[in-house]
C-alpha cells in the first residue's frame, strides 16, 4: 500500500501543469490510482502556477495535497512557500539554475537540478520542467521506458507530436543527471 504526494510550483508558462499530467497518466497507466489538481493565477503565463498530483495503491479521497512527499520548486518563491510543507523525509527538487539558495531544512532530501541551464545547453529551452521530471522517476525508480513513453503520447497533443522526441530527450537528461 503505497501513496506519494506529488506538488509542482513556480511560474506559469514553466510547465507545471504539464509535469503533473504526465505524472498522472504514467500513474493511470501503472495501474494506480491517482488525482490531479492544477491552479494558476489569473495571468497564466508568468503568474504562479501549481499542480498537485496524488499517485496512490488505494483509491485518493481527496485531491488535496498539503503535505508533499515530493515538492518540485522552479521558482524561488515556490521553494519560499512550500518548503516547510514537505513532509519528513521527503524530497525536494530544485531548479538551481534559477533558486540560488539552499534548502534549509534538514530532515528531507534535495536534489538541486540546474534544469534550466541544461535545457538551453541541449536546446530544449521550454523543456527544464521534464529534465526534473526524468530526475524525479530516475530517483523513485519510476524510470520504465514502456510506460514513460505511453504516459508522453498521452500528455504530448496530437498537434504537437513533433515534440515528442524532446521530451523523450529531456526525460532521459534528467535521468542521467
Amino acid at each position: 500500500m503505497s501513496t506519494t504526494q506529488f506538488l509542482f510550483a513556480g511560474f506559469g508558462g514553466q510547465g507545471i501543469l504539464f509535469a503533473g499530467k504526465f505524472t498522472a497518466y504514467k500513474g493511470l497507466i501503472d495501474n494506480k490510482h491517482v488525482s490531479w489538481l492544477p491552479s494558476y493565477g489569473p495571468e497564466m503565463r508568468g503568474g504562479t502556477a501549481n499542480c498537485s498530483v496524488i499517485v496512490s495503491d488505494d483509491p485518493v479521497g481527496s485531491p488535496i495535497v498539503t503535505h508533499p512527499d515530493v515538492l518540485v520548486a522552479m521558482n524561488l518563491p515556490s521553494l519560499d512557500r512550500y518548503e516547510d510543507a514537505v513532509v519528513p523525509g521527503g524530497t525536494i527538487f530544485v531548479d538551481s539554475t534559477l533558486i540560488e539558495r539552499k534548502v534549509k531544512r534538514t530532515d528531507v532530501t534535495v536534489k538541486y537540478i540546474p534544469a534550466t541551464q541544461l535545457a538551453s545547453e541541449n536546446g530544449l529551452t521550454t523543456l527544464a520542467n521534464m529534465i526534473i521530471m526524468g530526475s524525479i522517476l530516475q530517483a523513485t525508480g519510476g524510470y520504465n521506458e514502456e510506460s514513460v513513453n505511453a504516459a508522453l503520447a498521452k500528455v504530448v497533443s496530437a498537434r504537437h507530436q513533433d515534440l515528442l522526441e524532446f521530451n523523450k530527450k529531456a526525460l532521459d537528461i534528467g535521468a542521467k543527471y
